[in-house]
């Protein structure tokens, strides 16, 4: 590989350096533990009606304020715990996308009761392996696909809110359930 100046990456994360760490570290990396997915579904979640930047941003602020994603805390939040979280201006304070996140995390210990992990359930709608895409330039990416229309509507079944399709086909893009690295993109090659 040439310099870091030479690396070719997916343009969306040109903006700044942590666009391009979380590119280069995290994005479409295969994920399975459980503390990361149950994050990343509710920062995707979060991130309705604003730019992931915005989200990326107060993730530090967000791991925080939410007992570093531990979902059997979450459960337990409190209103009181709930006007706290309100008061934070490191968090977007929406109070429904708030309220959601503590649903999320009863559905998210009721889904591991059930399939031994939230692994082992959420990597069941690509098959248990990431789907590899083979994307020549952004415009080809989709913002959803049946996958993701499957898991949106097997979450929102089980309780789970802030999970539409195009939430959650960015959350299997985080979490590298499917490889959307354009192949020009160093990263695409790297498994």
């Amino acid at each position: 590989m040439g310099t870091v100046k030479d690396i070719v990456r997916c343009s969306w994360c040109l903006k700044d350096q942590l666009y391009m760490d979380y590119h280069d570290k995290e994005w479409g990396i295969p994920n399975h533990d459980d503390t990361h997915l149950f994050e990343m579904l509710n920062l995707e979640g979060a991130q309705a009606g604003l730019s992931w930047y915005t989200v990326l941003t107060k993730r530090e602020t967000y791991r925080k304020a939410f007992d570093h994603w531990n979902a059997q805390k979450i459960a337990r939040y409190t209103p009181a715990k709930v006007e706290k979280l309100m008061q934070d201006p490191g968090i977007i304070r929406n109070r429904l996308k708030i309220n959601a996140t503590i649903g999320n995390a009863k559905a998210f210990l009721a889904v591991q009761q059930e399939f031994g992990s939230f692994d082992r359930y959420i990597w069941q709608f690509v098959g248990g392996k990431p789907v590899d895409h083979r994307f020549t330039s952004l415009s080809q990416v989709p913002a959803r696909t049946p996958e993701s229309d499957a898991m949106s509507k097997d979450l929102l079944k089980r309780g789970f809110k802030f999970v539409g399709s195009t939430i959650c086909y960015a959350y299997m893009q985080a979490t590298g359930m499917v490889n959307d690295h354009i192949v020009s993109c160093w990263k695409h090659r790297v498994k």
